[in-house]
């Protein structure tokens, strides 16, 4: 399982012209379902990723969570994530979970992240997307589980 994390100011998705997501200050979750991929990998990613001290303190220094600061989070499914572009000119995607696996651990993931407690937004599970979002710093990772 992958993630690009981005701290933001703001994030929304867009989905046929309509606003499906949005949130406000937070963390914008791109996550990418691979093969072999569990409810355990969701879920540790769903803590770490609300516990990771990315936001500034009185001192701007990272160290407060999205907890210690109240913020969101914005949860868009990404398989492309999982294309490994190593041979020739088109990405394969040969390690990216079934669409009914991945919709699964995606939505494992969403719950976890709620039943911490974080106000949780999210994209359309396989809708063509239009995400945007202000960045702040930018603050930007990539974890993998």
């Amino acid at each position: 399982m992958k993630a690009v994390i981005q701290r933001v100011c703001s994030a929304s998705v867009v989905v046929e012209g309509e606003v499906v997501g949005e949130i406000g200050q937070g963390i914008l979750v791109l996550l990418g379902v691979e093969k072999g991929d569990d409810e355990a990998k969701a879920s540790w990613l769903a803590e770490k990723i609300i516990s990771l001290r990315i936001f500034g303190d009185d001192s701007d220094k990272m160290n407060l969570s999205l907890r210690d600061v109240g913020g969101s989070l914005l949860a868009v499914s990404q398989f492309t994530l999982a294309g490994n572009c190593a041979k020739g000119r088109r990405p394969s995607f040969d390690s990216a979970a079934p669409p009914e696996e991945g919709r699964r651990l995606y939505d494992h993931f969403v719950q976890a992240v709620r039943a911490k407690g974080v106000a949780t937004a999210t994209g359309i599970f396989q809708a063509d997307m239009r995400v945007s979002l202000v960045n702040d710093g930018p603050v930007t990772f990539i974890l993998e589980r």
